[in-house]
């Protein structure tokens, strides 16, 4: 049986009972990085007296998942397996993932503890209203498909919660305050730990405020939802438009994702 168990944010007495009994009970750990898990177990030893842990530690990532789900299929039948990221709820940005949707495909027994997780924690100290909540985790790095995605979320009538590290933080805010200025942000740093600190502000005084900061450590940013009417443009309004049919058929195609010549020969179609 496999189960996946979260780990503290930052703070280790936030560890549960429950977590650290299934600990001891364990007959192989996978990890997103062995060493980190050593690390954490070791610290519950020395601090809460959890047993020493004498099992077998795999290492079970985004670049060899796929793999060692193959070399584990046996064991994760007939053993205790543990699964836990290097912090927080596993599954969730982290390949952690792979393993739940290979148990649901193999009919493989699974469960999973309730725990810590940043994104929820951020929320809640955020004092933002709405219920609903976009998690998006870490924006592509540059390029056209960061801008694309940055302005999609911006177009979002719930807030979004985004993961940023330390050295891209800045960039973040930089390009929020050109592209939505006045737009309310939610930043904490270091949830749970010795440095944990809040920011509530507009982009601008956010983007202002932390060029003189320190901005080490891992961050969670959350960007209000878009407050103004979003006016939609449906393909039936485009087609109604006095322009000619060549620019109709490359603005469909943009919506639409199929071609140009599809989406022209569909126009010419409907205006016979």
């Amino acid at each position: 049986m496999l189960t996946l168990i979260p780990t503290p944010i930052g703070n280790l007495e936030d560890i549960t009972l429950r977590a650290m009994r299934l600990f001891e009970e364990a007959e192989l750990f996978l990890c997103e990085d062995t060493r980190e898990t050593k690390h954490l177990l070791r610290l519950l030893q020395e601090r809460f007296g959890m047993q020493k842990i004498d099992v077998e530690f795999l290492s079970f990532h985004e670049h060899n998942g796929t793999q060692r789900l193959i070399e584990i299929d046996t064991v994760l039948r007939e053993k205790n397996v543990i699964y836990v990221s290097d912090a927080g709820m596993p599954a969730i940005s982290d390949p952690g993932q792979l393993l739940v949707a290979y148990c649901q495909k193999e009919d493989i027994a699974y469960d999973v503890l309730p725990g810590a997780n940043a994104a929820l924690t951020a929320y809640v100290a955020s004092g933002f209203a709405s219920v609903a909540f976009n998690f998006f985790g870490f924006l592509p790095h540059k390029g056209a498909q960061r801008k694309e995605k940055l302005t999609s979320l911006l177009s979002m009538d719930i807030p979004t919660i985004l993961y940023e590290s330390p050295h891209r933080l800045l960039k973040l805010l930089e390009e929020l305050s050109v592209l939505a200025p006045s737009r309310e942000l939610f930043l904490a740093k270091e949830l749970t730990k010795k440095f944990q600190n809040y920011f509530r502000g507009d982009a601008n005084k956010a983007f202002e405020h932390f060029q003189s900061q320190n901005i080490r450590g891992e961050w969670v940013v959350i960007i209000d939802a878009k407050k103004e009417k979003i006016n939609v443009l449906y393909m039936e309004d485009i087609v109604d438009l006095d322009i000619a049919p060549k620019i109709k058929a490359k603005l469909i195609a943009k919506l639409s994702g199929k071609s140009i010549k599809e989406c022209y020969d569909a126009i010419i179609t409907k205006e016979k």
